[in-house]
């Protein structure tokens, strides 16, 4: 009796959160102030394309407010962010802003029970991933939103594996899903995801050959942000390497052994969850080892933290998933120092806090391969 009202309060907080945006970016685009400095390099990358100018070098479609990134996405984005280029930058930050709802709710809805959907999805909005990659103008929520997509809601579809593929023509991190595809046995889906990569890759190669051999030769490994590396708001595993510990062979193995510890646990606790029937912990299992592998997992990457909540908040204590939901509204990133190696002298406290996010995702994995291998108790339980 009291599902519609549910869903009623959802179309209100999804289309509120849309309207909201929307007006937002067009009051910013009128009033000419800066908004939306990854939507910009985005716009910005759909330019070169456009106009014929080299993707991986100086972006000439930057807006005079942004700062100097450049464009580190494959060639086939930048042909996605073509449609950007017919808006200003401040509106492109808009479309963007308006397909945060939609892509929470999309993430949420196989993690959560209707009755705590609602409140879930208002929360999302005050975790620093969610407000951040909103307020940057990034992907990340929507890349999120077509994997939990063909990884739970579309299973046994004809296309599912499509949108795996194509995310991760757009960012590579995705390809991670596909080996999660194959762990679970959907190796039909698995076969779609990488058809779906390839196709996408050889039209661009197609499209921006030029563009296409410089990335996959030399701009893939972009050293752009190695410096920031050891900054706070890199939480993966290689930038706590970088704070915790000083150059040298010793950082190097501890960044490889820790890499292969963490994709081998991974993979065990994927197929053990699976056997058990929870796909959605699974695909979770595999969020988190991206994030912890990845070099660079700024603070706004880690977005899965939306539907681990709504996994936390259908089972008991819940108040785990409110300790979870303040450890990642932000607080703990701004409280230590950061910048300019500043990282480097951090105290115990400091790098507690500082590597929060980490610490986070490697109790909550630790936890659940503990409950798998001595636990009688069921995985839900």
């Amino acid at each position: 009796m009291d599902r519609e009202p549910r869903a009623t309060t959802v179309l209100i907080i999804v289309g509120g959160a849309m309207a909201v945006f929307a007006m937002t970016a067009l009051v910013w685009w009128i009033s000419g102030t800066p908004l939306g400095i990854d939507s910009s390099v985005y716009r910005a990358g759909g330019l070169a394309v456009v106009q014929g100018g080299d993707l991986y070098s100086s972006l000439a479609g930057l807006p005079d407010w942004a700062p100097e990134l450049p464009f580190t996405y494959p060639p086939f984005a930048a042909l996605l962010f073509t449609s950007l280029t017919v808006l200003p930058a401040q509106l492109c930050w808009g479309l963007l802003a308006m397909a945060a709802a939609p892509s929470l709710y999309c993430a949420l809805r196989p993690f959560t029970d209707r009755a705590y959907l609602p409140v879930s999805l208002l929360g999302a909005f005050a975790l620093q991933p969610v407000w951040q990659s909103i307020g940057l103008g990034q992907v990340n929520l929507i890349l999120m939103a077509a994997v939990v997509a063909d990884v739970l809601l579309l299973r046994g579809s004809r296309g599912c594996g499509v949108l795996i593929g194509i995310v991760a023509a757009v960012k590579l991190i995705p390809l991670i899903f596909i080996v999660h595809l194959l762990l679970v046995r959907r190796t039909a889906d698995a076969a779609r995801a990488a058809a779906a990569f390839l196709g996408a890759t050889v039209l661009a190669v197609i499209v921006l050959p030029g563009d296409s051999v410089r990335y996959w030769t030399s701009a893939i490994f972009n050293d752009h942000f190695a410096e920031m590396k050891g900054w706070v708001g890199n939480q993966s595993w290689q930038g706590f390497v970088a704070r915790m510990m000083p150059d040298g062979r010793f950082a190097t193995v501890a960044t490889v052994a820790g890499s292969a510890a963490c994709a081998a646990s991974a993979m065990w606790l994927v197929r053990r969850l699976h056997r058990a029937g929870d796909d959605r912990a699974a695909l979770l299992v595999t969020a988190g080892c991206s994030l912890l592998v990845s070099p660079i997992s700024w603070t706004h990457h880690w977005v899965w933290v939306v539907p681990a909540l709504g996994y936390l908040v259908t089972r008991r204590p819940r108040v785990v998933a409110l300790v979870v939901a303040v450890l990642f509204t932000g607080w703990t990133v701004a409280v230590v120092p950061g910048g300019g190696g500043a990282e480097r002298g951090w105290n115990f406290a400091e790098s507690l806090v500082g590597n929060a996010y980490l610490w986070a995702l490697l109790i909550a994995g630790g936890r659940l391969a503990w409950r798998l291998t001595y636990s009688k108790l069921e995985v839900l339980g």
